[in-house]
């Protein structure tokens, strides 16, 4: 059993995840990269991290699959022997986007599943294994931190079931927050804006134009680096008594203007 803090990061083998990865290693934490499919680009997120100086591990599973929770949390403590973080960022986008008079169950399934419903369920299974590390002194305190997005409040009529997941994971975190505040468990949400990743790359065109137009008084895209900062304050205890607060990273989107 080591003493070295543990984040588990979903999702990490690209993207946004892999930008918190990096940063929680610059931070001192070791990583657990989760991935679903692609393993080669995990294997990078690996060599990365541990060119910082930090140890990595990859372990598959798919987030959708409630399944594959147990063997995920219960693989990252047999690892590392602790787990003091849970990053929810495995997330997907609509195959389509489609208007929402015709958008399909099977996409709106999908979406919630891999989400909403994954991550809900994964936080729950991870929570009382939290807790159970901390009643038998193996870590002081535990955090989560749910990545959604300013589509959890903002409106798009072409990927519905995508800003409903969103909003939906913003709800779970008020109520993770609540219920694990007695256990010393502390839950954040962090809302990336635009953030140039593989998710974003077939929009880049159109939020080039909205950018330069003034959609955000930031004029640039974000970077994932720049989610990952965001999500190593939290786990250096910055935040610790700000539990179940937002964190927006948008480049100043939410701020209403005329």
């Amino acid at each position: 059993m080591t003493n070295q803090s543990c984040a588990l990061i979903t999702g990490a083998s690209r993207g946004i995840g892999r930008g918190i990865a990096v940063e929680l290693a610059k931070a001192g934490y070791d990583i657990l990269v989760n991935y679903a499919g692609n393993r080669q680009a995990a294997e990078e997120t690996k060599k990365i991290v541990e060119e910082t100086g930090r140890r990595a591990e990859i372990w598959q599973a798919d987030v959708s699959k409630l399944e594959d929770h147990g063997k995920l949390v219960d693989g990252a403590i047999a690892i590392f022997g602790r787990l003091d973080l849970l990053v929810n960022n495995a997330g997907v986008a609509p195959k389509v986007r489609a208007d929402l008079l015709e958008m399909s169950e099977e996409s709106y399934r999908h979406v919630i599943d891999v989400n909403l419903t994954g991550p809900f369920f994964l936080t729950q299974y991870a929570a009382n294994r939290m807790i159970a590390l901390r009643k038998s002194g193996v870590m002081p305190r535990g955090r989560i931190v749910f990545i959604t997005s300013i589509s959890a409040y903002t409106a798009s009529i072409n990927r519905g079931e995508y800003c409903l997941s969103k909003a939906g994971l913003s709800m779970a975190v008020k109520l993770f927050a609540d219920r694990l505040a007695e256990e010393e468990i502390f839950v954040y949400e962090i809302q990336p804006g635009v953030i140039a990743t593989d998710m974003t790359s077939v929009v880049t065109a159109k939020y080039d134009q909205l950018i330069s137009a003034g959609l955000t008084p930031q004029k640039r895209w974000g970077r994932p680096e720049d989610v990952g900062k965001a999500v190593s304050a939290i786990a250096q205890g910055y935040f610790d008594f700000s539990t179940g607060a937002t964190i927006e990273v948008g480049g100043g989107f939410e701020i209403r203007r005329l």
